[in-house]
């Protein structure tokens, strides 16, 4: 199970639980998976949960509803204490845009919004009770009734730019990635704003930093300097820098704290 952007992956089984399923078949071109977080720290200090996001939004069933958290350009925190739980869908980059009709997904990047803002009244869930299957029936259903009749062009154009790169070198350029898929600069700048939330530069900055939180969570001292280059970095005193605004850390002092756990 894949735990790419949780900061101290560690704590998965031993401060909350994780489970991920695979959407259905006539959902997956927009899903990309779903996420069943719970824990119990009654009796137990709390935990500052922290995640890395990536560039999706996702479609949170908690305690007061469901609530949209568009793309979270900084470090997502939350304080697990007591007991709860919260189901969650993951789209695609690009994957949710059909569901809002003419909004910018832009529009919802780093706040949480209640899904019934943009959905309507049809995106009130019972959530009284935690029934994982029903529930997640009923976020398909409520997704199928608002799938287009005819396919957006754009969305599959989005989505393999964003493939290619996570396949692409850490110094690959925003230019490059344009003229590779023949488009400019800017057209793909404001395809991402539409579709994703956020810049390609920005994704290609995160999916660095991503590579670079799974390198240090694998327990193995660098070379500071021949680590930040090989993630496409100038010099250290960059990737020090980026790091510790995301990660609220250095990477010598996250690595420790990882040592020490």
């Amino acid at each position: 199970m894949s735990t790419r952007g949780i900061l101290r992956p560690d704590a998965v089984g031993e401060m909350f639980t994780l489970e991920r399923r695979a959407p259905p078949s006539d959902l997956a071109a927009f899903i990309d998976s779903h996420w069943l977080v719970s824990w119990d720290r009654r009796g137990l200090p709390a935990y500052e949960s922290a995640v890395m996001p990536h560039p999706s939004v996702h479609l949170v069933v908690e305690d007061d509803g469901l609530n949209v958290y568009g793309v979270s350009r900084y470090r997502y925190t939350r304080t697990l204490e007591g007991a709860g739980w919260a189901v969650g869908t993951k789209f695609r980059p690009g994957g949710f845009a059909p569901f809002i009709g003419g909004i910018a997904v832009s529009e919802l990047t780093d706040p949480r919004v209640r899904a019934t803002e943009l959905i309507g009244d049809e995106a009130r869930l019972p959530t009284s009770a935690r029934d994982t299957d029903a529930l997640l029936s009923a976020i398909h259903a409520l997704l199928r009734s608002r799938v287009p009749a005819a396919p957006d062009p754009r969305i599959a154009l989005v989505q393999a730019v964003v493939a290619d790169i996570q396949r692409s070198a850490p110094d690959e350029s925003v230019a490059a990635l344009a003229e590779r898929h023949r488009l400019s600069v800017r057209t793909l700048q404001r395809l991402f704003a539409r579709y994703v939330g956020v810049g390609p530069k920005w994704v290609m900055q995160r999916y660095r930093l991503h590579d670079a939180i799974e390198g240090l969570d694998r327990r193995r001292r660098h070379d500071w300097t021949r680590f930040a280059l090989d993630l496409g970095y100038y010099d250290h005193a960059h990737f020090v820098k980026d790091f510790r605004a995301l990660v609220g850390s250095t990477p010598a002092e996250y690595e420790s704290r990882t040592l020490a756990g």
